[in-house]
């Protein structure tokens, strides 16, 4: 037997040792090809929600249970808790975010942390807290060093965040940054172009939702000459909010 023989048997034998008992390719697999949400029309064109499809749930206790049971998004593999929702869901305003993060998952709400306090601090310039917003991401589970979540993984889970919205039906829909906005608006268009800008969300037989885009409390934080333009799309969804 050559040497080359003799290290190949030797780890096969490791292997065998550790437990290892199926062959994988050596590339992963991507299983969820096919399901990312489209790439959205083209720049310039108007934008429209309406990809993914909803899940059964006639309430949102069962809506979160099926979360909870949901093992489709690899995200949940490393995460402490599921991160459902916060806040008053009858109150005509829901906020969607991005992903959780450290003191998401450590608490199981949304927005708890440093971008949960400015949250709430926008949230009070307009007269309202979290008895009057409802709050939830568009995935339940917080992404490792708290990366954006990939176009997979909101893709398994934008069929709940449809259904949240059919269950809620919002007035109005704030989407804190680029990620709630580009899954739930089928868009490739930045965050800095969309912004201040209202756009619909079509889900089932619920007429179309009105959506305003603006950043994330996380990218103000780190960039805070932008509090003045989020400041406006704040003013804009106050009026939409008095008027509708």
């Amino acid at each position: 037997m050559s040497s080359g023989d003799r290290a190949a048997a030797a780890l096969l034998s490791w292997y065998v040792d550790m437990g290892v008992d199926e062959a994988l390719a050596a590339a992963p697999l991507n299983r969820f090809r096919g399901t990312s949400p489209p790439s959205g029309p083209a720049e310039g064109e108007a934008d429209r929600g309406g990809v993914g499809q909803a899940v059964p749930a006639a309430t949102l206790q069962e809506l979160r249970s099926a979360v909870e049971n949901f093992h489709g998004c690899a995200l949940r593999t490393d995460a402490n808790r599921t991160v459902f929702a916060d806040g008053n869901p009858e109150a005509g305003l829901m906020l969607i975010g991005e992903a959780p993060g450290r003191e998401e998952d450590r608490v199981g709400l949304p927005f708890v942390g440093a971008a949960g306090k400015l949250l709430d601090q926008m949230l009070a310039a307009i007269g309202r807290d979290r008895t009057s917003a409802y709050i939830t991401n568009v995935v339940f589970w917080r992404p490792l060093n708290n990366r954006t979540p990939t176009d997979e993984e909101m893709a398994a889970c934008l069929p709940f965040v449809r259904t949240h919205v059919s269950l809620v039906r919002p007035r109005a829909i704030l989407l804190l940054g680029a990620a709630s906005a580009r899954v739930l608006l089928g868009t490739r268009l930045g965050i800095s172009k969309l912004r201040g800008q209202w756009h619909e969300i079509s889900v089932g037989d619920l007429s179309p939702v009105p959506a305003l885009p603006t950043f994330h409390p996380a990218f103000l934080l780190r960039q805070p000459a932008r509090k003045a333009d989020a400041w406006e799309d704040l003013r804009r969804l106050q009026r939409h909010l008095d008027t509708a």
